[in-house]
């Protein structure tokens, strides 16, 4: 599983702060660990940066790529001026690719966007974000994802250049939208061939308390990587979701890959890390109802 690292971030109160006072040091160690930590890609996210975006934009990608010069930047914010901005100063890194954090399935992002992303040559997030907002199952999913696909095809990018965003909803409040996300990952090979995929997976865990976010976040990682899924942008700190993405814990992986092919296991037989990654499948599944109680019934 490939990672891009979240946490270069403005809402981030020590990068936000950089940010706005052109600090280069704490983005520089910041990007410096996330290449410690074995990110795949580090993604720079201004948020909307509707002021000084396509100044600050540039800039940031000159100093992260000072100190790690050898890992692909994901540029994410929704200011396309600053996206191009960066796209006019940022440097090749040999045999990958940078990639624009994202393209809504909207015409009046996407008519602009993919031309850009065409004319740089960069791979871009296709993100499931219609003109109504978030899909309300895998079908919606799909029928966005064919419309954008085709428009970037014509634009001459390719679907290998192109990595599709289901999106990823709150469990505890949309818990079946986790479900219709795995089944629209399923149908991504068939319907765009050649097409990669990524997701926000931090946002399974958006509104839990923070005790229970990384065993949400992981356990749905392995989940979507079943279904096909090849990167997450995820947390740099947590060690526990890096091992397990690297191939360092593969006992978790062939747990949960087994609830999924319907072996469920007798929980009294698991340790206890084990049982806690097999409930928390069976929160995600639906199959029990949430609460921030479910490890410990």
């Amino acid at each position: 599983m490939l990672l891009i690292g979240e946490s270069l971030n403005v809402i981030s109160t020590k990068i936000g702060r950089a940010f706005k006072e052109r600090d280069a040091k704490p983005i520089q160690e910041e990007a410096l660990f996330q290449k410690e930590k074995q990110m795949d890609y580090i993604d720079i996210n201004l948020g909307p940066a509707k002021k000084d975006g396509h100044e600050l934009m540039p800039w940031v990608v000159q100093v992260v790529q000072e100190v790690v010069p050898d890992i692909p930047l994901a540029l994410d914010t929704s200011n396309i001026d600053a996206i191009e901005a960066a796209l006019k100063v940022i440097k090749e890194v040999p045999g990958k690719s940078h990639i624009v954090n994202s393209i809504m399935c909207r015409p009046e992002r996407y008519e602009r966007m993919v031309p850009m992303a065409a004319e740089y040559g960069v791979d871009f997030i296709a993100l499931m974000w219609g003109p109504d907002g978030l899909p309300r199952d895998e079908n919606e999913r799909a029928a966005l994802c064919v419309e954008l696909l085709y428009f970037a095809n014509e634009a001459g990018i390719p679907n290998e250049k192109i990595w599709v965003d289901g999106i990823v909803t709150p469990v505890n409040i949309q818990q079946p939208q986790a479900i219709s996300l795995m089944e629209f990952q399923k149908m991504i090979p068939e319907m765009s061939p050649g097409a990669r995929s990524t997701c926000g997976l931090s946002n399974i865990s958006n509104g839990p308390p923070e005790h229970l976010r990384p065993i949400l976040n992981a356990t749905y990682m392995v989940m979507l990587e079943k279904c096909g899924m090849e990167s997450v942008i995820a947390d740099p700190l947590d060690e526990q979701l890096i091992a397990i993405a690297k191939g360092n814990r593969q006992d978790i992986v062939d747990l949960i890959y087994g609830i999924l092919d319907g072996n469920d296991p007798d929980l009294g037989s698991l340790s206890d890390e084990m049982r806690n990654y097999a409930k928390t499948v069976n929160v995600i599944l639906g199959k029990t109802l949430y609460s921030d109680s479910w490890l410990e019934v």
